[in-house]
């Protein structure tokens, strides 16, 4: 039992050890923490005796913890060493030029323009250069034919531009990262003794020795040693894989290991281990030992190797073997600081659960656009060539001279420039910068709206919510829970009573009651500032309770101080099967008494006697029961309060005593004391926030586990739900009865039934959140597939956060669990805060459109330029060099000035745009072909009639080496000035007429807009040869910027034509569709290998999470020669389900049903096997190959829901635990794993 008396700390004799005289040293901990169960205790008991030995060895006090001193920590930092892992050393800035350099088309621009330098300096006797056809001659200068290297130098000179832009790109926003990550990790705190008064200390500070309070929700930051628990159960899935909770008691199994999660109860431990020495500290020691040995190469390798394999072996073999590596790193421990490297791992990873949206579509039309560019400039190049054979050789009849051959190489290789600069501007590298910059730089400012974002593309994804299902208490309320009612003494009173009124006898149990009962780390502390509220610290019911006792004028601190927790006999916590907890004492004659108190409804039905105004119990039979349900309960819930009933129960002598497991036995026959009403006020901004949700097309449901009517009204105040909706109202109970078929089982059809008019579902499990959201997810009612968002607080919430397309764990109430399994932490636990995410994942999206609809038009008029332009003048009339200065004002600078668009609440005022609508919608279709038509007719009229308008020499047909013309400067200097212009026209993609509409409230757009035009004067005036550019006159630059300026007045016509009318016009950008995915890329999608039609065309590095693969390889290489001594633990999911050794352990194998306890709940029907919840957790699925028909397995209820054939891959093998969703777009670009 958990009732261990302590004897006081002897001042023991310190040993004298080497080890900074310390009772033990470093190397006896590590060796201790190494065994598991009775090997401890024995172990233990052979070395200190005790526990509490072991704490007199390492100078510390089970009761008063260390005593805080700077210098006795700073001595156990030196001796035991810091709770963190070094992190990995960030990519240099010279790495990621390497790495940008890695770019195709950029290497093949390189080699081009090296040759084209290399020939330009052969010069071939000036006697024979007639001989070599007319395009040849034709140079009259000497100095001229001198400058021909020009070109070649500007072209890697561009190159480099570019390599250095794109590198600064990546650099700050790996700098941005980590600024993330170790803002998440100061968020960070746990609770410890120190000097006998329980402080929050950041995870990084805690020490060997210290003594720390665990309870339900934490991840358990260290390794210990239990010295006192209440009904502690742990899941240690992340270290052993076994699934089952492991219950921790001093005498059976008192080691707990850093990295485990706390499924129930709570405790103190011992610290005897941090950082680098804890269990997971020895792993990653392992993992980065190994990891130091491989380079770039092997990694390669592996990458193909790993690829090869996934073809051969079928899933089964492969997730064996996956389950085994994963078993090797799985002994290891939560990285507590490692910095992002495990962040950016995570977010590669976590992209399973299905790659953005907006990533989907992106990824897809940038490979079509790619492919579309390519074709061109072949082709190109091809009619360049031919041309001049033709011409030369044919026309002009002559012979291929050897003395001439540098001469027509030198053509060639021009020809193939122009092809490459083509290819260069058709290619949109700048899409995935210009996400990417829209999502930097949304995070940072969500920062300010207080959204932690853990997973950057959560934020878009968050833009397509079409519903939200959300939490009550803290998220919808103020979390500030105050007694307003009671029916105590068969009086129910409206408003607290006086003390005076209280029968002295119900007074002394109600206060006993309150103060054991609740846990020991809920307190009421007095206000910040003088006249503020009093603080609440710890459960916000249990600090109502504790408030009520207060004002009852009675100190509950005071029989606290009386009774310390390590006297409590027996502890049941709450959770959320039981809904209850209890608290046992035992009295002096033997005798034992428990304290319970719970939802009023459950503990009602276990009571059969009642408190009376006399003191004495009097006889509760159900009749009684109904009465006061329907006079006591109902009034006080329909007016939104939470009700709680305390009651107790004595243990005579005579009987004996009980078996304490037996719980069903133990909680019954209660008396019940009182039951009050709890008011939780709904906070003041949220009705407007759910109004605002409405309007823009988003469904809130509240999930709540309290009663219905309390349920109701609170959503009525809400304004979920309106008087007079016909809106579902549900409770747990009744909604599994409807959901689930004769045999028990969860069939889609009937979730289909229910969930577009359910708004609030009250008394729910986790199970029925999990099956709630699941069932919206896979839902093929409406045509749109529904994105869902779910707000969770506590450890059981787990699988639903992640089930959802975004999780939103709190961050003042929510548990690490949650926090882990989250996408997004609400800083604020505020509703508002979730609406604010919604307009921010908007203003993605739009931003993305807006750069897509600037650049495709760029796109299609350079390469149509080019294209014609070289087909009938035999020369592009833009320049390579000219071609690469537009790529980079249209890629990186324009993708900066339009990703950076400040959100509008206009944004609020649409209906989400779904995952299959299009990325480029008939409307930008329309703007891109309009003002491509228009740049179209005014640079072909200046190629072909310019000379005449401007009355100066015809820049057509100029030999090699020819200086630059003044006609194609002009059109060089008006394509720019027509895109600059355009740039603004793109800021707006709905068809609205007011361009410059908040133009100024973005300073990066009228900058960049200013500095390119500054630059665009420099280079036309200035740029000379390398941009074969020659100064133009005033009046030509005025007609330049006139003709520019044209494509603003054209933008306003385009906008007056109705789309409805073009019907020709066809949308873009699809997400992939289901049925667009062949039978056998399913088949293939067995290893949950993801279905990406961009892999081979992207470079590596392109987007922000490809890099940390590169390490996961090397760490499952490294794991895989462990392997073979760890064959006994099969059933651990694949490694991509999780993303970093951190996040093995981070996400609990949430299996549901484990905690189903053995109290039958309140309605016998939740029992039933929850196993739809096994997320991670191995079944048979997984050694065999998934058959187009659902294979039989333990998880009834999931065939029910994917029996479908076009459901095939949601599960495909069941292991990886994110199913990628049905109408998923085309997945991550992460598949190198």
């Amino acid at each position: 039992m958990a009732n261990n008396s302590y004897s006081g700390v002897k001042n023991s004799t310190a040993m004298a050890n080497h080890d900074g005289d310390f009772g033990c040293s470093l190397k006896d901990l590590r060796a201790l923490m190494e065994l598991r169960g009775a090997e401890a205790i024995s172990k233990i008991g052979e070395s200190y005796g005790d526990v509490q030995g072991l704490c007199t060895r390492l100078k510390t006090s089970p009761v008063d913890g260390l005593s805080g001193q700077p210098a006795d920590i700073d001595k156990r930092k030196q001796v035991f060493g810091k709770n963190l892992i070094p992190p990995k050393k960030p990519k240099t800035f010279l790495q990621l030029v390497w790495e940008a350099l890695q770019d195709v088309t950029l290497i093949i621009l390189e080699v081009a323009a090296i040759v084209s330098l290399g020939l330009s300096f052969y010069k071939p006797p000036d006697a024979e250069r007639k001989n070599c056809g007319k395009a040849a001659g034709g140079v009259e200068d000497e100095g001229e034919a001198d400058a021909g290297w020009i070109e070649g130098a500007a072209i890697l000179l561009s190159v480099v531009c570019v390599v250095l832009v794109t590198a600064f790109n990546d650099w700050s926003k790996e700098k941005q990262f980590r600024g993330l990550q170790s803002r998440i990790e100061q968020e960070q705190k746990f609770a410890v003794v120190r000097g006998g008064q329980v402080i929050l200390i950041p995870v990084a500070e805690i020490v060997v020795g210290d003594v720390a309070q665990i309870k339900y929700g934490d991840l358990l930051p260290t390794d210990g040693v239990l010295i006192q628990g209440n009904d502690l159960k742990i899941d240690e899935s992340s270290l052993t894989g076994e699934s089952d909770h492991v219950k921790k008691t001093l005498d059976r199994d008192p080691m707990l290991l850093s990295g485990t999660h706390v499924m129930e109860g709570s405790g103190k431990m011992l610290v005897t281990a941090v950082g680098e020495n804890s269990q997971t500290g020895i792993i990653f020691a392992l993992l980065g030992a190994s990891e130091e040995d491989d380079d770039d190469e092997d990694e390669k390798e592996a990458k193909k190797k790993e690829k090869k394999e996934k073809k051969k072996q079928d899933g089964a073999a492969d997730n064996r073997k996956k389950a085994k590596a994963a078993d090797g790193a799985a002994m290891e421990m939560q990285p507590l600081n490692s910095a992002d490297s495990d962040e950016k791992k995570k977010s590669n990873l976590k992209e399973k659960k299905e790659k953005s949206v907006l990533q989907g579509k992106l990824t897809k039309l940038a490979v079509q656009i790619g492919k579309a560019g390519l074709v061109m400039s072949a082709i190109t190049v091809i009619i360049l060539v031919v041309l001049f054979v033709v011409d030369t050789f044919w026309v002009q009849d002559l012979p291929w001279d050897t003395e001439c051959t540098p001469i027509y190489v030198q053509f060639f290789v021009k020809f193939f420039i122009i092809g490459v600069t083509v290819l260069v501007v058709a290619v949109p590298e700048g899409l995935p910068l210009a996400v990417t910059i829209s999502l930097a730089y949304s995070v940072k400012k969500m920062m300010k709206d207080n959204n932690l974002v853990r997973h950057l593309d959560a934020c878009e994804t968050m833009g397509n919510a079409t519903a939200i299902c959300s939490d009550k208490t803290g998220t919808l309320t103020m979390n500030r829970m105050t007694v307003v009612q009671a029916y105590l003494a068969d009086k129910h009173y409206r408003k607290v009573p006086e003390p005076e009124l209280v029968p002295a006898a119900i007074m002394d149990i109600l206060i006993l009651g309150i103060s054991i009962n609740c846990a020991y780390t809920t307190k009421i502390m007095s206000p910040e500032k003088e006249g503020g509220l009093p603080r609440q610290v710890g459960n916000k019911t249990e600090c109502a309770l504790l408030g009520f006792a207060n004002d009852l004028k009675r100190d509950y601190q005071a029989i606290r101080n009386e009774i310390p927790e390590e006297q409590l006999y027996k502890v049941y916590t709450f959770n959320s099967s039981r809904k209850s907890m209890s608290t046992v004492l035992k009295n002096p004659d033997g005798s034992f008494r428990m304290f319970s108190k719970g939802a009023s409804e459950i503990i009602l039905k276990k009571c059969c006697r009642l408190l009376t105004a006399s003191g004495e119990a009097k006889v509760f039979r159900p009749r009684d029961r109904d009465d006061m349900v329907k006079k006591v309960i109902e009034p006080m819930a329909s007016e939104g309060l939470r009700t709680i009933c305390l009651a107790y129960r004595d243990f005579p002598v005579s009987e004996g005593e009980p078996d304490w497991d037996q719980e069903n036995d133990i909680l019954t026959s209660l008396t019940c004391v009182c039951v009050v009403g709890i008011e939780d006020p709904v906070r003041p901004e949220v009705p407007d926030a759910i109004k605002k949700c409405q309007r823009a097309g988003i469904t809130v449901r509240m999930v709540t586990g309290d009663n219905i009517n309390t349920a109701r009204a609170i959503a009525t105040k809400c304004g979920i739900l309106q008087p007079g909706d016909d809106f579902l109202c549900i409770d747990g109970k009744e909604f599994n009865r409807r959901i689930r078929n004769e045999k028990g089982e969860i069939e889609q059809e009937r979730i289909d039934k229910i969930w577009p008019k359910l708004r609030v579902l009250a008394r729910s499990s986790p199970t029925d959140k999990h099956t709630l959201v699941k069932g919206i997810i896979d839902s093929t009612v409406l045509e749109q597939r529904q994105v869902v968002a779910v707000t969770g607080d506590g450890t059981n919430d787990g699988p639903a956060l992640k089930k959802a397309d975004v999780g939103f764990a709190m961050g003042i109430a929510g548990t690490d669990v949650a926090k882990e399994a989250s996408d997004i932490i609400l800083t604020d636990d505020n509703f508002s805060s979730i609406v604010k995410a919604v307009m921010w994942g908007r203003n993605v999206y739009d931003s993305i459109s807006k750069f897509l609809q600037f650049q495709l038009t760029v796109n299609v008029v350079a390469v149509i330029v080019a294209f014609t332009g070289a087909c009938i003048t035999q020369d592009s009339p833009l320049k390579a060099v000219q071609m690469l200065w537009v790529n980079l004002i249209m890629d990186t600078f324009a993708s900066l000035a339009l990703a950076t668009e400040p959100p509008t609440e206009s944004l609020l005022l649409r209906k989400p745009y779904g995952r299959n609508k299009p990325l480029i919608s008939r409307t930008m279709m329309k703007n891109i072909l309009g003002h491509g038509v228009y740049q179209l007719v005014i640079i072909f009229t200046l190629l072909f009639v310019g000379e005449r308008i401007f009355n100066i020499d015809s820049g057509r047909y100029a030999p090699l080496h020819s200086p630059p013309s003044e006609h194609y400067t002009i059109i060089f200097n008006t394509f720019v000035l027509m895109q600059l212009f355009n740039e603004i026209n793109a800021r707006k993609i709905h068809g609205e007429r007011n361009v410059f509409d908040g133009i100024f409230n973005n300073l990066i757009f009228c900058s960049i807009v200013f500095s390119t035009f500054v630059i665009q004067v420099v280079i036309v005036q200035w740029g000379g040869k390398p941009f074969s550019c020659v100064g133009l006159t005033i009046d030509q630059w005025l007609w330049c910027t006139f003709l520019g300026f044209g494509s603003l007045l054209w933008g306003q016509l385009i906008s007056s034509i109705p789309t409805s009318r073009l019907t020709f016009l066809k949308s873009a950008g699809h997400g992939t569709q289901r049925q667009e995915i062949p039978d056998e890329e399913l088949e293939d999608m067995e290893d949950m290998e993801e279905i990406d039609h961009a892999e081979r065309e992207l470079r590596r590095g392109q987007i922000l999470w490809f890099r940390g693969l590169n390490r996961i390889q090397t760490q499952i290489r490294v794991v895989n020669a462990f392997r073979s001594s760890l064959s006994p633990y099969e059933g651990l999911e694949k490694p991509e389900s999780r993303s970093s050794i951190h996040n093995f352990m981070t996400h609990p194998e949430f299996r549901i049903e484990d905690s189903e306890p053995s109290i039958p709940l309140i309605d016998d029907t939740d029992a039933e096997d929850d196993a739809p919840t096994k997320r991670n957790s191995a079944s048979p699925r997984n050694v065999t190959p998934t058959p187009p028909s659902p294979t039989p397995s333990p998880n009834q209820n999931n065939n029910a829901v994917e029996s479908s054939s076009n459901h095939l891959y949601v599960e495909a093998s069941g292991a990886a635990g994110t199913p990628s969703a049905p109408g998923s777009p085309l997945h991550s670009l992460e598949t190198s794993l």
